[in-house]
């Protein structure tokens, strides 16, 4: 007698942010300019870090913000930042795609790459009124 085990994957690809969230993910993204350009650094990375909250289930964005945070390590000279951020760049945006992220976690190379933090409540509001259940 032949036994067969079947398993049945409950997978969720995702891949492409809801056009209700891009507004806000965007407008994160756009800040962090802006704060960057004026010398805010310390403003400007809390802005890179909701816009991967915001963005990180999602491969494209979530890669992008990472691209972001690299160059932000680039450009202040941060060797721990650099090499953080490359795992990060390669991995993060598969992750995603399978629907395996942390939510919550910041993405800078100063916190655990995998694991979740509790997320603010400005940043739930947002998820909420986008229709996005965390």
């Amino acid at each position: 007698m032949k036994f067969v085990t079947t398993y049945v994957l409950d997978m969720k690809f995702y891949t492409s942010m809801p056009s209700d969230l891009a507004p806000y993910f965007n407008e994160a993204l756009e800040s962090y300019r802006i704060e960057f350009a004026a010398g805010h650094l310390g403003k400007a990375w809390k802005h890179l870090e909701n816009a991967h909250i915001i963005g990180q289930r999602y491969p494209y964005t979530h890669s992008s913000v990472h691209w972001e945070m690299l160059l932000f390590g680039i450009r202040i000279k941060s060797k721990k930042e650099i090499i953080g951020q490359i795992p990060r760049l390669v991995f993060g945006g598969v992750k995603s795609f399978v629907g395996k992220v942390p939510l919550g976690n910041p993405g800078g190379a100063n916190v655990p790459a995998l694991k979740s933090f509790p997320i603010e409540k400005s940043l739930q509001e947002i998820f909420k009124k986008s229709g996005v259940n965390l």
